[in-house]
């Protein structure tokens, strides 16, 4: 155990180390040590319209700042952009958006760790989707889209296709609400996983 502390204290601002050591349940316990190299992500897409279905809104969160990317606009800038951090955290990521964007950007450079919120609140008690858990614990969204769903967002991208930028305007919004909302969901999950560690009422 002294040596493995060792090892892991030498490997400490490396994250891929402990991502190649923990199981993916685990992976929020590297939270706090990697909390300033990591990005919240979320990902649209066409949902299958006119026979593709690809990314058509890719949008990342450090904290502070946000940055979208969208198709035919500048999207392949996201590659660069996500080369910058070590840990990404999703929801749903595992199945959904990552394998999306490793299939759409063959060869990219992903953060080598990655903590899936939808597994962590559901070990915390919070399960189904994004926007219902959002609810549970208090978190709003601005009328202007709040109750949209995935479906409205492959919509508003068509509205976008066929000439309505403020359609666009709105799908940005409403990527911009997942990912931001995605912080404190983490900070709440991260918070009861260490309670429940060390027993604390």
């Amino acid at each position: 155990m002294c040596r493995e502390l060792a090892v892991s204290l030498a490997h400490r601002e490396d994250a891929a180390y402990f991502s190649a050591r923990l199981p993916p349940g685990e992976m929020w316990r590297i939270f706090t040590a990697f909390k300033q190299k990591a990005v919240y992500l979320d990902i649209e897409t066409s949902g299958g319209w006119q026979g593709t279905d690809d990314i058509t809104v890719i949008g990342i969160y450090d904290g502070a700042n946000v940055q979208t990317f969208v198709q035919g606009i500048n999207l392949n800038d996201f590659e660069i952009a996500i080369a910058n951090y070590d840990l990404v955290i999703t929801f749903n990521g595992t199945a959904f958006d990552l394998p999306f964007i490793q299939s759409q950007f063959p060869g990219i450079s992903l953060p080598p760790a990655h903590i899936d919120l939808r597994f962590l609140l559901k070990k915390v008690g919070y399960a189904g989707g994004l926007k219902k858990i959002e609810k549970e614990l208090g978190i709003v969204r601005e009328s202007s889209i709040d109750g949209m769903d995935g479906y409205d967002a492959v919509r508003l991208w068509q509205a976008y296709q066929w000439g309505d930028d403020a359609a666009l305007e709105t799908l940005i919004r409403y990527n911009r609400a997942d990912i931001v909302h995605l912080e404190p969901l983490m900070e709440i999950g991260y918070s009861e996983m260490k309670r429940r560690l060390f027993g604390l009422d």
